[in-house]
């Protein structure tokens, strides 16, 4: 890859069309818009747009709630309806544009918006979503006779293409969407495996909020002189937060899918108790996963001795109460872990901070069954932000069971809030009445 360049006048707004109208787009894609009351583009659109219709590859450098999505359906929709109108899907089992993602959460949403765009199109474009923790027979079935666009989590993709049901012979388009989270959560294998099946005439757009050394490698072996477009924030966290709810019970039956299934070079999990640390820990051995606790009744020597181990990267798990959450720093440390929430707001964000440093992308994981709802509503309030719930594939939470004792906890709440006005009531009137009784005897 040659050295990127950049768009014209970037650094100048007053020279980029903000207007949808300017940026080339057909009428179709601009009544849609209209309907949405797209009324602007944001910026990460108005300069992405021209470069994709230009066919050119991509580096674009945007926070969530940019607008990148559209950025990158917008043009990919124009330039597939241009083409035969038949559709491509009816001529085989391929793709013609490609968008890779971490989460199959991100998936749906991505294919939603793109359907959602092409509804002027009456059904010429064909999209689908592909992702685990659902039928795979399901969306072989959805996945006769191609389609046009795919938006795919790679894991999946890949059980796909192992089973013939799509094919990548005839990409035309490869889209990379939150490149930094894939990789952060260990997709970089899959990743590997999926390009190699890729044709090499392609146009590649690659979405990051931020560029850690991982990302650099793959935009240097990928793009062919690529145009780079920064917009994110440069207090921008690399901090990629995901919460896993799970049935109760079953959180360290996932935690140790988790560890196993990603091989996390480094792995600090936070629990609430010293003995729940040391009960953790022997729960994991027997599932063939060693681990260290760290906690107060641990001596200083001890403690001292455990975190040199951390950092040198002699202990892979390290097991710790709210003692580790300030002020410990592991460089490059790839993930924590919320085994129980922090009982206060304000420690869940000085747990999370103990990955994702000095530019670093970090992850962090929460793990919550039914009782943990409530709590971290509350996390998310203080801390003012909203985090989408997910489940890990094959441990999916019984939703009928799930709803049910919700109900019982919110009636149970609602039963004590009564008992509680109830005895307040009393004990007012109880004590009005022995003021009354000694408070005449008093005077006497």
């Amino acid at each position: 890859m040659t050295s990127p360049t950049t768009p014209s006048n970037p650094s100048n707004p007053s020279n980029i069309p903000t207007n949808f109208t300017d940026l080339g787009l057909i009428a179709p894609l601009l009544a849609r818009l209209n309907e949405l009351e797209y009324n602007t583009a944001t910026p990460i659109q108005a300069q992405v747009i021209p470069c994709i219709l230009a066919g050119k590859d991509l580096i674009a450098g945007a926070n969530t709630g940019s607008g990148k999505t559209a950025a990158f359906a917008l043009p990919i929709l124009q330039a597939l309806s241009k083409q035969s109108a038949s559709g491509l899907h009816e001529k085989g089992n391929f793709a013609a544009a490609l968008i890779l993602v971490p989460t199959r959460e991100l998936a749906t949403q991505v294919a939603n918006n793109i359907q959602s765009y092409a509804a002027h199109f009456n059904g010429q474009i064909k999209t689908n979503a592909v992702f685990g923790g659902v039928s795979v027979n399901k969306q072989m079935l959805t996945l006769r006779g191609g389609c046009d666009i795919l938006v795919a989590t790679p894991g999946r993709l890949l059980d796909l293409i192992s089973s013939n049901a799509i094919k990548l012979d005839h990409v035309q388009t490869l889209v990379l969407d939150e490149a930094d989270r894939m990789l952060s959560l260990g997709f970089t294998d899959e990743l590997n495996a999926l390009l190699a099946l890729l044709p090499k005439q392609k146009q590649t757009l690659l979405f990051s909020a931020t560029f850690p050394e991982k990302v650099q490698t793959l935009t240097q072996s990928l793009l062919i002189n690529p145009v780079e477009i920064q917009l994110q924030d440069k207090d921008a966290s690399t901090l990629v937060q995901r919460v896993f709810t799970v049935n109760q019970g079953e959180k360290t039956t996932v935690l140790a899918h988790l560890i196993k299934q990603h091989n996390f070079r480094q792995a600090l999990i936070f629990v609430n108790a010293k003995h729940g640390c040391n009960h953790l820990a022997d729960k994991l051995a027997k599932r063939g996963i060693t681990s260290q606790v760290f906690h107060g009744d641990k001596t200083q020597g001890a403690r001292t001795q455990l975190l040199q181990g951390f950092k040198n990267g002699d202990i892979q798990v390290l097991i710790a109460t709210d003692i580790a959450a300030r002020g410990l720093d592991i460089e490059k440390l790839p993930v924590v872990i919320n085994f129980d929430l922090p009982r206060s707001p304000l420690d869940y964000m000085h747990r999370i901070g103990r990955s994702g440093r000095a530019g670093e992308v970090g992850l962090a994981i929460s793990l919550i069954d039914h009782e943990d709802y409530h709590h971290f509503r509350i996390i998310e309030k203080k801390n003012k932000f909203r985090l989408e719930r997910e489940q890990v594939e094959g441990f999916e939470i019984d939703e009928a069971l799930i709803n049910v004792l919700i109900s019982q906890a919110s009636n149970d709440t609602k039963a004590t809030n009564r008992d509680r006005k109830k005895q307040s009531k009393k004990e007012s009137n109880d004590t009005q009445i022995n003021s009354d009784v000694w408070g005449a005897r008093s005077d006497s």
